[in-house]
């Protein structure tokens, strides 16, 4: 955690990424609601919101951090195909990197080695892992959150095949 009165604090802290999410459902028994948005779906701490519910999502750059080759064995909970579409270097040590997880940009903040080791241009596939997530106090309208597509159900299905 970067100490707040420090400049490199000052050229970091603005980089968070913002956009609507439904609340799909709660697990009480772990802590976790999964949500749904533009990009796929995102496990978070237990959500004061109802299921169904369109919540503001806010995910701080420091929180995100890339992969090449899918993540497996890591405790990070959200881990999403992306593709860079921007990379901005910042004064040294980071990088912006701007990333689109399907219908949803979000900001990494990473080095500038962490670029150079692994390669990074813009139009890369890469994971973004999403270390944690905040849900904001804003409430939507119902309508600016994405629905999640609805498959049939196993009787429509079953009866199809028949």
């Amino acid at each position: 955690m970067l100490d707040k009165k420090t400049p490199l604090f000052a050229q970091t802290h603005d980089y968070v990424s913002i956009f609507p999410a439904r609340v799909l459902r709660h697990e009480p028994d772990v802590g976790l609601s999964t949500l749904f948005f533009a990009g796929g779906e995102l496990r978070v701490p237990l959500v004061d919101a109802a299921v169904g519910a369109a919540i503001e999502v806010e995910i701080d750059a420091l929180d995100v951090s890339l992969a090449l080759s899918r993540p497996m064995d890591v405790s990070i909970l959200n881990r999403l195909p992306a593709e860079i579409v921007e990379l901005d270097f910042l004064p040294p040590p980071f990088t912006r990197a701007s990333l689109s997880l399907g219908g949803t940009r979000i900001d990494a903040l990473i080095t500038h080695e962490s670029v150079e080791r692994l390669a990074l241009v813009e139009g890369l596939s890469a994971w973004a892992m999403i270390k944690a997530v905040a849900i904001s106090g804003r409430t939507l309208d119902p309508d600016e959150a994405p629905f999640p597509r609805h498959w049939p159900s196993s009787d429509r299905t079953n009866r199809a095949r028949r």
